[in-house]
C-alpha cells in the first residue's frame, strides 16, 4: 500500500514537473514571438521615418508624405500591444503622428514642381537621396499591393519618383563629366557625357514634350562639343620641319639643261 503511494505520488511529482517545462516552453516561445513582431514594426517604423527625415531635401508631395505617415501610424499600432513598458513612449507618438495625419488629411493637397529641384553638391547628400527615393519607391509600391495607395496616386508618385531618380542620374553622370574635364581627363569626360545623352535621348523618345530632357540634352551636346574641342586642343601639333620640306623639293624639281 504504501509503495503504491509513493509510486502515484512520483508519478503527480513527474506530471507536474512536465507541465510546468510544458507552460515555461510555451511562455519562452510566446516571448520569442512578441520580441520578433515588435523587432519587425521598429524595423517599419525606423525605415519610414528615416525616409521622412530626408523628404526636406525633395520637392514631395503631401500624397506621398501621408503614405509615409500611415505606414509609421500602422506600425505603431501593431507595436503598441507589444511595447511592454515602453507602451507610453508608443501612445504618445502614435497620438502626435495621428494628429498631423489629420492636419495633413484637412489642409490642401501640394505637390511642388519638380523643376525646382536642384541637385546638391556634396556627392554624399547626393548618394543619400538616391537611397531615400529608392526606399520611397519601395514604400510606395508595397502599401500600393495591400491596397492603401489609391491607382491614381500611385501613379503620380511613381511618375514623380522615376522623373527626380532620372534628373538625379543625368546631372550627376554630368557634373562627373565636368569636373573630369576641369581635370583634363578628356576621355573620361567625354565618355560620362555621352553616357548621359544616349540616356538623355531614350527618354526623350518617350517623353518628347518634357522641358528637362529637351534643356539637359541642348546643355549635353555643347559640353561635349567644348570637350571635344579641349582635347582637340591638348594634342600636340605635328609640322614638317624646313629641312625635310627642301629635301623633297630637290628630289622632285624638274632637272636644269645646260
Amino acid at each position: 500500500m504504501i509503495f503504491a503511494s509513493v509510486l502515484v505520488l512520483i508519478g503527480v511529482l513527474l506530471l507536474l514537473v512536465i507541465g510546468i517545462s510544458i507552460i515555461q516552453q510555451q511562455k519562452a516561445r510566446a516571448e520569442a514571438e512578441r520580441r520578433t513582431e515588435l523587432a519587425r514594426h521598429r524595423a517599419i517604423i525606423d525605415e519610414t521615418e528615416e525616409v521622412l527625415s530626408n523628404t526636406g531635401l525633395i520637392p514631395c508631395s503631401s500624397n506621398i508624405i501621408l503614405v509615409l505617415y500611415k505606414r509609421v501610424e500602422e506600425a505603431l499600432t501593431g507595436a503598441l500591444p507589444l511595447a511592454g513598458n515602453q507602451s507610453n513612449d508608443y501612445q504618445r507618438r502614435l497620438g502626435d503622428l495621428s494628429a498631423q495625419i489629420q492636419a495633413l488629411q484637412s489642409g490642401t493637397k501640394s505637390a511642388p514642381a519638380i523643376e525646382s529641384f536642384r541637385l546638391p553638391d556634396n556627392d554624399r547628400q547626393v548618394l543619400n537621396l538616391v537611397k531615400t527615393l529608392k526606399k520611397m519607391k519601395a514604400i510606395l509600391r508595397a502599401e500600393h499591393n495591400k491596397g492603401k495607395v489609391e491607382p491614381t496616386i500611385f501613379s503620380e508618385e511613381e511618375l514623380r519618383i522615376d522623373s527626380l531618380q532620372l534628373r538625379i542620374n543625368v546631372d550627376s553622370m554630368l557634373a562627373r563629366g565636368r569636373a573630369a574635364c576641369f581635370m583634363k581627363q578628356y576621355g573620361s569626360a567625354k565618355q560620362m557625357v555621352t553616357k548621359a545623352l544616349a540616356t538623355l535621348h531614350t527618354i526623350k523618345s518617350q517623353t518628347p514634350n518634357d522641358p528637362f530632357i529637351t534643356r539637359k540634352v541642348d546643355e549635353a551636346k555643347t559640353m561635349l562639343e567644348e570637350i571635344t574641342g579641349a582635347q582637340k586642343n591638348a594634342q600636340p601639333s605635328v609640322t614638317k620641319t624646313k629641312t625635310e620640306d627642301d629635301d623633297i623639293d630637290v628630289l622632285f624639281q624638274p632637272k636644269k639643261k645646260w
